[in-house]
């Protein structure tokens, strides 16, 4: 088990440290701007679908979550949210994260809800918004629903780096609907041909305070796989 530390980053919002590898879970200069940056305006209000399946690799401290059943909320949006973590962090340190009073919402007991309800199965969170909590290794996982949005907010490839591959990306590429897209926070060049790789149409985009760019990726109908090998 690897000691987490709570940390306040340059907006005011928590986030959670791991020493031992070095590692943040959000932006230090800001969790809460760049998750609505990365995973909300990016991702959520680029889609136009409504209702709207997303899958989440990395619910983490539940941030990206949460401020998706905000949106829904907001903009009687109806969202099915399914999200994937392997290593859930303790209730105690849920507990005192300060989201719900960094952000402007009125029922802001639906982020305990979120981290109280069983993992495993799907839950009716609010008329709006249901969720399912999957504990579980992205690399052994064979999802059987089916997704509009992809928030991939795994750990760094230098810290995570079996998550950023060709192989992973194929398999979600799998599990999307046609023209459904998949954000992050990382650009790297690895991470943008591994996804060229495995179907998706790659943009760079502007990044949140304290960060060059982040991608959005579109995927690409029927791709050919066969003629994108031949080409490398």
């Amino acid at each position: 088990m690897l000691k987490r530390e709570i940390k306040i980053t340059e907006d005011g919002s928590h986030t959670i440290f791991i020493p031992e590898l070095n590692e943040h879970y959000h932006s230090t200069h800001g969790a809460i701007q760049e998750a609505i940056h990365v995973y909300i305006n990016a991702g959520l209000r680029f889609s136009d679908k409504n209702p709207i399946n997303i899958l989440e690799i990395g619910f983490g401290t539940g941030l990206n979550t949460y401020l998706t059943l905000v949106e829904a909320e907001t903009n009687n949006r109806t969202i099915v949210y399914h999200t994937l973590e392997r290593y859930p962090v303790e209730k105690e340190q849920l507990k005192v994260l300060n989201y719900p009073d960094q952000i402007d919402f009125n029922n802001k007991t639906l982020f305990n809800t979120l981290h109280e309800i069983e993992w495993n199965q799907e839950t009716e969170i609010t008329n709006n918004f249901s969720l399912k909590k999957i504990n579980g290794d992205l690399k052994k996982i064979d999802f059987k629903d089916k997704f509009d949005l992809i928030y991939f907010d795994a750990f760094a490839p230098d810290i995570q780096d079996d998550l950023w591959t060709e192989t992973i990306f194929k398999k979600l590429y799998n599990c999307l609907n046609s023209e459904a897209i998949l954000v992050t926070y990382c650009s790297k060049g690895i991470v943008k041909r591994a996804l060229r790789a495995s179907g998706f149409e790659v943009k760079r985009l502007a990044g949140p305070p304290g960060k060059h760019h982040i991608l959005r990726a579109t995927k690409i109908d029927n791709f050919n796989f066969e003629k994108s090998l031949k080409k490398i």
